[in-house]
Formats: structure tokens, C-alpha cells, sequence
């Protein structure tokens, strides 16, 4: 027959005999001081942060590692990506511009020799509206006509050529303006 309890009387605590263990040092056994610790959060600290040689430790317990143990970072797909976009987006924001200045130096170091293409090397275009003539012919009707001095090229025929500005030399691709 199982033993009846007595409802008002409260559990007994439990106790535990630990051996312990002293250590003492002599003065011909001075250790040295300890090396400065790491600090991080992301390092797990040890739950006794120190220990003294003389203080009782517990057979069964075990010292702390001498070497810091690294958490592992907890992280999901969109932190990772917005991360990568991040770094991505910052090599390239320095990238380009480093990138071009370097190709126009480098242009500026050649020599350039190359024709115009629009002129082909003579520094000036022929008017569009004379065809090089330098005159306008107007039917004024009934068989008349008018002849007056062009009115774009004030009668030369030709005008300065827009994309070398007249020099006959075709422009880099980044001095173009």
C-alpha cells in the first residue's frame, strides 16, 4: 500500500555533497598577468568571468575554453540581398566615375589626327538653305523671280562646322558639347 503524504508539510530540499578542490601556488610559481581579454558582442562570455586559482572549483566542472566562441549571425534572404544591393551599388557609384576619368586622361595623353566626319577635315558645312550658292531664288508668280543674298550664311555659302567648331579635327567622344 502506497504511503500517504502529509499535504501541509513541504517538500523536503534536496542536497548535494560536491567534492572541491583547493589549489595553491608557492611564490616560485608566480604566473605571469593575464593577457588582455576580447570583448564583442557577437563572442560568448564565459558565465564566471573570473577565476581565482585559490577560490573552490568543483571536480566536475569544466574550465571555459581558452579560445572565444563566435556566434553565428542570424540572417535572412531579404537582410542578405538588401546587403549585397548595398555593396553592389556603392562599387559601382565609385566605379564609373573613376572609370571614365581614367579613359579621359588616357584620350588626352594620344595625339588625334582624325577628320571631321560631317565637314571630312575642312572646318566649314555647306549651307542648307543656298546649297552653297550664297543666294536665294524666290517665284513670286506670273514667271517672276526674286534672287536675294541668303539670309543664314549672309551670302558666303558655307558656315562653321557645329561638330569640330571649324578646326577639321573629329572630337573625342567625351569633348563633344
Amino acid at each position: 500500500m502506497p504511503r500517504a503524504t502529509n499535504p501541509r508539510r513541504p517538500p523536503r530540499p534536496l542536497r548535494l555533497r560536491l567534492r572541491t578542490l583547493s589549489l595553491s601556488i608557492d611564490e616560485s610559481m608566480a604566473v605571469a598577468p593575464a593577457a588582455p581579454t576580447l570583448r564583442s558582442s557577437f563572442l560568448s562570455s564565459p558565465r564566471h568571468p573570473k577565476l581565482s586559482l585559490s577560490s573552490k572549483l568543483p571536480v566536475s566542472r569544466r574550465l571555459p575554453a581558452s579560445y572565444p566562441c563566435v556566434r553565428a549571425l542570424d540572417l535572412d534572404q531579404n537582410t542578405l540581398v538588401a546587403i549585397s544591393v548595398g555593396v553592389v551599388s556603392v562599387a559601382v557609384g565609385i566605379g564609373i566615375p573613376v572609370f571614365y576619368e581614367t579613359q579621359i586622361d588616357n584620350a588626352a595623353k594620344r595625339e588625334n589626327s582624325q577628320p571631321c566626319f560631317p565637314c571630312n577635315g575642312s572646318g566649314a558645312q555647306q549651307c542648307r538653305f543656298c546649297t552653297g550658292s550664297g543666294k536665294i531664288t524666290a517665284v513670286l508668280g506670273g514667271g517672276e523671280t526674286d534672287v536675294s543674298q541668303c539670309i543664314n550664311c549672309d551670302g558666303v555659302g558655307t558656315l562653321t562646322c557645329t561638330t569640330c567648331q571649324g578646326s577639321g579635327i573629329q572630337p573625342r567622344y567625351l569633348d563633344r558639347r
